[in-house]
């Protein structure tokens, strides 16, 4: 796949101008946008940044982070702290994500999407307000795995690091979740599953197939 390069502010205006004539072909007047990449990849700064496009040109879109949505200490830790099986399978309550933000986008729906639910630095509900997106306004949903889920996404964006530069860019702590993103690679092939590749090796100069 030919890749070319561009800078992060060019990629977030051209993504926001592609989603401006985005229409759902479920009919749901809310488009809704993975922004999907380990964490180690930042996939929630592109989102903001396309978020900031699109406000700068005159649409609503509300960023959602996979990780306000993850179950308890209680049980993402079950099975021990550094579980990868775990971590891959059921650290994201994606009922809570089907229930709170995508079911209100819906055809049909009321647009009433909970940013977030769960804490997991308190290990506490959020007790957020839910937020009235208005019909037009894009859901920029971010995190890890999202591709594998069914989620009905009208754009893909997977924001990829080589195997090497996961590592390197992973906090050593954190080493014993790299084996659930080798997963993914296999299972899901997130680079190919995605409408667009963002690959993010070297975090100053990234490269897409726009």
């Amino acid at each position: 796949m030919r890749l070319e390069a561009i800078t992060w502010e060019r990629l977030g205006d051209l993504l926001a101008e592609r989603l401006l004539d985005l229409k759902p072909d479920d009919g749901s007047p809310w488009p809704r946008i993975a922004f999907d990449g380990a964490p180690a990849a930042h996939p929630g700064d592109l989102a903001h940044r396309v978020g900031e496009a699109l406000r700068i040109r005159g649409r609503s879109s509300l960023v959602v982070g996979a990780e306000g949505f993850l179950r308890p200490a209680s049980l993402r830790f079950e099975y021990g702290h550094e579980d990868a099986e775990a971590y891959y399978n059921g650290w994201v309550d994606t009922g809570a994500l089907w229930r709170e933000v995508f079911g209100p986008l819906d055809p049909g729906g009321d647009g009433r999407v909970l940013p977030d639910l769960w804490d997991p630095a308190t290990d506490r509900a959020t007790r957020s307000p839910y937020v009235q997106l208005p019909p037009g306004g894009v859901l920029l949903l971010h995190g890890p795995f999202l591709l594998r889920h069914w989620f009905p996404f009208d754009l893909s964006v997977h924001v990829l690091l080589s195997p090497g530069a996961l590592r390197r860019r992973t906090p050593e702590p954190e080493h014993w979740t790299l084996p659930a993103f080798e997963r993914y690679e296999t299972e899901v092939d997130p680079g190919a599953t995605a409408d667009v590749l963002v690959r993010a090796d070297d975090p100053r100069h990234p490269a897409w197939n726009g």
